[in-house]
């Protein structure tokens, strides 16, 4: 319990009133509606299965409790309300952190989970919802229609739905859905390998700011938007940046497993204004990619650029 109170403590203190997004060295209140970074982590996390790279080597030794799977947490202060994106296998320490930045209320669930697709990193969270863990009672899981058919018919998944420990809450692609006067969620289908969901991005508005989150994506040149224009609408856009270059994976055909490389994307936002730069944040790397390491050559060099990496407990208010 111990790591869980610092870490809240540190993610309190990080959220303040006078800076959209803060670092750790600043202390004041938590703004009334504010996202947190509570992962940022591909779905197999960090160090991964099987891995003997030297990215992974240390961290089976020494694991780095910083490493978790990509989230985001959204927190509505005013009406005691938080919210989870995508149910993670790091879900119990996400959502312990999450819970606890309400000042009042003192509910160790969120109030909802909106899920983006079926791949292991941002489902499979739910199955600590279950009889064999918390055993939760209708937490409403937010799917679009293939999503909520997959997890309705298919162990051990139906068991949720048949014992109400989620009750889920059908999207559709466009519609927004309100959560409170000031604060909506709009998902948004973006191509990917959709083997047994669609996949969503959210556009997220609270009542000053609006975000735009796609931890997944094959490449921006197959959506039927464009991705330009799309972070041009919002206040930030955390973006999916799984590989650095496809000189990381070696020992798998990149084909398969197609994201936009960050090399890709810093070419494609090379020409946007140094304040449209600064809204991108990226996020969902790979255990191989260079800027899960804050130190690293890459790193710097995306910081230099006008961009931000994605941390956890960033916290940004809206």
């Amino acid at each position: 319990m111990t790591k869980y109170l610092l870490a809240i403590s540190v993610f309190i203190t990080a959220c303040n009133k006078t800076n959209s997004k803060q670092d750790f060295n600043n202390s004041s209140e938590t703004p009334s509606t504010s996202l947190v970074i509570l992962g940022n982590v591909q779905d197999a996390g960090s160090p991964q299965i099987g891995c003997e790279k030297k990215c992974c080597t240390n961290l089976f030794q020494k694991p780095n409790e910083n490493r978790k799977v990509v989230s985001l947490g959204l927190i509505d202060q005013k009406n005691q309300k938080t919210y989870l994106f995508d149910a993670t296998p790091d879900i119990s320490s996400q959502m312990k952190i999450l819970t606890k930045t309400t000042k009042l209320n003192n509910a160790e669930l969120t109030d909802g989970i909106f899920l983006t697709h079926a791949h292991i990193g941002h489902y499979t969270g739910l199955m600590y919802l279950g009889k064999e863990a918390t055993d939760a009672q209708n937490m409403p899981v937010y799917v679009m229609p293939r999503m909520g058919t997959f997890l309705s018919s298919n162990g051990p998944w139906d068991q949720l739905v048949e014992r109400k420990n989620i009750a889920l809450q059908q999207m559709t692609p466009n519609k927004s859905i309100s959560l409170s006067d000031s604060i909506s969620v709009t998902p948004i289908l973006v191509p990917h390998r959709d083997e047994y969901s669609e996949t969503v991005g959210y556009r997220i508005k609270g009542p000053n700011k609006s975000a735009l989150f796609i931890p997944d994506i094959d490449k921006w040149e197959k959506w039927d938007r464009n991705v330009i224009e799309e972070i041009k609408q919002v206040d930030y856009a955390f973006l999916d940046a799984t590989f650095f270059s496809g000189e990381e994976i070696n020992n798998r055909d990149i084909s398969h497993i197609p994201h936009p490389f960050v090399i890709e994307s810093l070419k494609k936002f090379k020409k946007l204004s140094s304040s449209e730069k600064n809204k991108i944040v990226f996020i969902h790397f790979n255990h191989t990619n260079p800027l899960l390491d804050e130190g690293s050559r890459e790193s710097n060099y995306v910081i230099q650029k006008g961009y931000n990496i994605g941390r956890i407990y960033d916290c940004f208010e809206m």
